[in-house]
């Protein structure tokens, strides 16, 4: 007898309908799973046959085949264990076949119960596009997640018993209620902007990056607090929007990064992996490519502290997603794209020793070794970096006699309101913020005053600087007018973005 049992696999951050057919046929007893699976999906046969035993059920010692179509498909994980045994049950018949549009997904443990699974939100996404009104079967883990899908029924269970009650209509699973829209207020976890003393420059230059999108370099000796700066970024950026926590749940979700029973990320992500960090766990990457670092980050802050120790194919990597903001990983198995729409901020000494230019310390560096340790980061990459911010040491005075900074919440408001303008204004491209906008883009809608017009074009013939670099100046300076209010580009606003630009023409 045979029996089929709707399933979805996930490609990327896209769901796709998968059909679990099984079939048991008199022979000698033979469980086969076919259809591209891997090992995790292979193992499944011993899971199931253990979870139907200790759930009550006989296994039939026939011969057992099951099909994942499509067969051309790479099918990954566990979430195939509970189709599987629900197909195993109907073509045995210990359970009545049903022509309804229900889909499950779940890992069974040995004792029958249900294990949440990697990427439920994007797979119920998808299903909602696929077969609206559908039925999606989840562990209770997934399910918080699996409901800010709408236009679908998502059913919680927790064992395989829980599901056969259901599926012979003697019991009933519990419905997740649809989350819909919600605001996304509340407290942003880390440094208030209060608790830090001085670096007004630094926290100006932030500031800046925080309103317009924009990539940030800090440099400075050993202690200066480059890295409790940019771990305060987070709470001066405006809330997610309902759009931008979907997409970053999506990303978690289908990581496996998601805590059992979590629903909507809230808050940006604040990504810092370690300098010696592969370019996989940094782009993404494997047979069929996971979500890397920069998709991590997206719509929130990546750090990579003291970035000239990072290896250069690392740093190198990181240039085409920092301009299309999404990264694409062409394997053998598939060619799969993740968003990768985030803030980079890098830190950095100023020489080896780090203490080149300090009031305090003498540096040791001869001039051949601070400008080897400054080409670590190559040109190309820094020219895609709009601000670099120097962060001086602070004197004793300053630390025991510097008034508290502005909080946090103060210079978020500014931020918002810097953001909406840019929205505003870049709906029309379907963009967010002045970093986003392309060059053709950016001299479009960027106007500056005759003065600022002259001082740009001299900046541009004097300093060298290439046509990226004047793009990216344009929207600093943009930025700038929107922090003020401004509706035009003046001679201040531009000159002031060109002091973010020291590394450009610094010898």
């Amino acid at each position: 007898m045979m029996a089929v049992v709707n399933s979805l696999v996930l490609l990327g951050l896209e769901g796709h309908r998968v059909r679990v057919e099984v079939d048991i046929a008199p022979g000698l007893p033979l469980f086969e799973v076919v259809g591209l699976p891997d090992t995790a999906v292979k193992e499944s046969r011993e899971r199931v046959r253990a979870a139907l035993k200790n759930s009550g059920f006989e296994f039939p010692l026939r011969r057992i085949i099951v099909n994942l179509a499509p067969g051309d498909v790479r099918k990954e994980g566990p979430l195939y264990d509970l189709p599987m045994a629900l197909g195993i049950l109907m073509a045995s018949g210990s359970l009545p076949l049903r022509e309804e549009k229900i889909y499950a997904i779940g890992e069974l443990s040995l004792e029958g119960s249900l294990r949440g699974v990697p990427g439920a939100l994007p797979m119920a996404l998808a299903l909602q596009e696929m077969d609206p009104g559908a039925i999606l079967l989840v562990p209770r883990d997934n399910v918080r997640e699996a409901a800010l899908a709408s236009g679908i029924k998502v059913l919680a269970a927790e064992s395989l018993s829980q599901v056969a009650a259901f599926w012979r209509g003697e019991a009933a699973l519990e419905e997740a209620p649809s989350f819909g829209e919600m605001a996304l207020q509340g407290e942003v976890p880390g440094p208030d902007w209060a608790d830090i003393k001085g670096q007004r420059t630094a926290k100006r230059g932030l500031e800046i990056a925080a309103a317009g999108g924009h990539n940030a370099l800090l440099i400075g000796s050993p202690g200066t607090g480059k890295t409790l700066l940019a771990r305060s970024l987070p709470t001066i950026m405006p809330p997610l929007t309902y759009e931008e926590a979907l997409t970053v749940t999506k990303i978690y979700s289908a990581a496996g990064l998601l805590a059992p029973g979590q629903g909507l990320i809230t808050t940006r992500p604040f990504r810092s992996p370690h300098h010696t960090a592969s370019i996989a766990s940094i782009i993404g990457g494997g047979r069929i490519p996971r979500p890397g670092e920069v998709s991590l980050a997206t719509h929130g802050v990546l750090f990579l502290d003291e970035m000239p120790e990072y290896r250069r194919d690392v740093l190198e990597a990181l240039r085409q997603p920092l301009e299309d903001r999404v990264v694409h990983l062409s394997r053998v198995a598939a060619r799969i794209s993740y968003p990768a729409d985030f803030i980079l901020i890098g830190s950095m000494n100023p020489c080896p020793c780090g203490y080149y230019g300090d009031t305090s310390r003498e540096c040791l560096c001869t001039p051949y070794q601070v400008s080897q340790y400054r080409r670590r980061i190559s040109g190309p990459l820094m020219d895609r970096i709009d601000l670099h911010i120097e962060v001086p040491r602070l004197s004793y005075q300053e630390i025991e006699e510097g008034e508290p900074g502005e909080p946090s919440a103060r210079v978020r408001q500014r931020v918002q309101a810097a953001r909406e303008r840019q929205l505003y204004r870049g709906k029309r491209y379907g963009k967010s913020c002045n970093a986003a906008l392309s060059g053709a883009e950016i001299r479009e809608v960027c106007r500056l005053t005759p003065r600022a017009r002259i001082l740009l074009r001299e900046a541009f013939s004097r300093l060298g600087l290439s046509m990226r670099a004047h793009d990216h100046i344009l929207k600093v300076a943009l930025t700038i007018a929107d922090l003020e209010g401004k509706g035009v580009v003046e001679e201040g606003h531009l000159a002031e973005a060109l002091q973010y630009r020291s590394l450009d023409w610094e010898p």
